[in-house]
């Protein structure tokens, strides 16, 4: 099932990466340049609820699309905040326990489905709750304007990230209680 709908979009997600970062080198004005990445990123994070929905409608859910889609979000939301610290617009600390974090409980993901303890660190929906609080943060920051005329967006984008950190700590914190029993019982 690597070329079903919903995996194809999953693909384009990963493909857009280059392109959200590739704007900010074209020979644009600022605002030019920060309004096409944040649509580039919005229209980019829309595909990952799209893709979910499609997978279960059309019933094209599929083990790799289950692997693929969570890699998606992660490049995704990693490449960007990467962008963002360059330009100075996030916060080299949030964006390090945010990426630091997303490495750390893919590789006690791996482990527990090594040990075979896999659904004691399934999704939960703090994971979910972060995941959506950086996917509203990012393209604040990214635009880095007035919107409306009255929306300053990076200070509500810099307050977003703050918040999408500190669920970023708490689901890491979740997914630990909930790994530490398997791993003392395989132990033993």
């Amino acid at each position: 099932m690597f070329f079903t709908i919903p995996t194809l979009l999953t693909w384009a997600r990963i493909v857009a990466i280059p392109l959200i970062v590739g704007v900010f080198y074209l020979p644009l004005a600022d605002p030019m340049r920060n309004l096409i990445a944040t649509v580039l990123f919005v229209v980019t994070a829309l595909t990952d609820w799209l893709d979910g929905y499609l997978a279960r409608r059309l019933n094209q859910t599929s083990a790799f699309g289950a692997f693929l889609d969570p890699v998606a979000d992660k490049f995704l939301v990693c490449a960007s905040l990467l962008v963002l610290v360059h330009l100075q617009r996030c916060n080299a600390l949030l964006a390090l326990v945010i990426i630091g974090r997303e490495i750390a409980i893919s590789s006690l993901r791996e482990w527990m489905a090594q040990i075979g303890a896999s659904k004691s660190v399934a999704v939960h929906m703090l994971g979910k709750w972060k995941t959506t609080m950086q996917m509203v943060a990012i393209p604040f920051l990214l635009f880095d304007g007035r919107l409306f005329g009255f929306i300053y967006t990076h200070l509500w984008g810099t307050w977003l990230l703050v918040i999408a950190a500190v669920l970023t700590i708490w689901s890491m914190v979740y997914y630990l209680q909930k790994a530490i029993p398997e791993i003392r019982a395989k132990a033993k």
